[in-house]
């Protein structure tokens, strides 16, 4: 089972880090907060670092996040949630937007990417909403050596 997030507005590093992973993470700054705890579907597991909110809007699963560091926070709903490594999809999913992003050809993103990039790299994705590209580059390798 693909488990699905909802982030609080004070979880927003570890929100965008669950999108890197590949999961589908909704951001409470991303959605006007009045209508963000009202309207989260049964299914999605709600990180927060506000006890009330626990209490106030029990789902299916609510995860109180205990630290201020993101790599604790990771670790956290890795282990409670069990997610395993081999669930794990990197860089699947546009950031900002949260939608999956999909391949697209070399040619499709000339004059769009930097000519270097360009020219050492083969495999292009895009991102339907936002129109951001992404490319496996060397930022790719040191945020998989972050993933637990």
């Amino acid at each position: 089972m693909r488990h699905r997030f909802a982030a609080d507005r004070t979880l927003g590093k570890l929100a965008k880090w669950l999108r890197v992973l590949g999961y589908d993470t909704i951001f409470e700054s991303d959605t006007a907060s009045n209508s963000f705890y009202e309207n989260l579907e049964i299914d999605r597991i709600l990180l927060t670092r506000t006890g009330k909110i626990q209490k106030k809007f029990p789902l299916n699963i609510t995860v109180f996040i205990a630290s201020n560091f993101l790599d604790a926070q990771l670790r956290q709903v890795i282990e409670e949630i069990g997610i395993r490594r081999a669930e794990i999809q990197p860089f699947s999913r546009c950031i900002p937007c949260n939608l999956k992003i999909v391949a697209t050809g070399k040619a499709d993103v000339f004059g769009k990417v930097p000519d270097y990039i360009w020219e050492t790299q083969q495999r292009f994705h895009r991102c339907k909403r936002c129109g951001r590209i992404y490319w496996a580059g060397s930022h790719t390798e040191r945020s998989l050596e972050r993933i637990p």
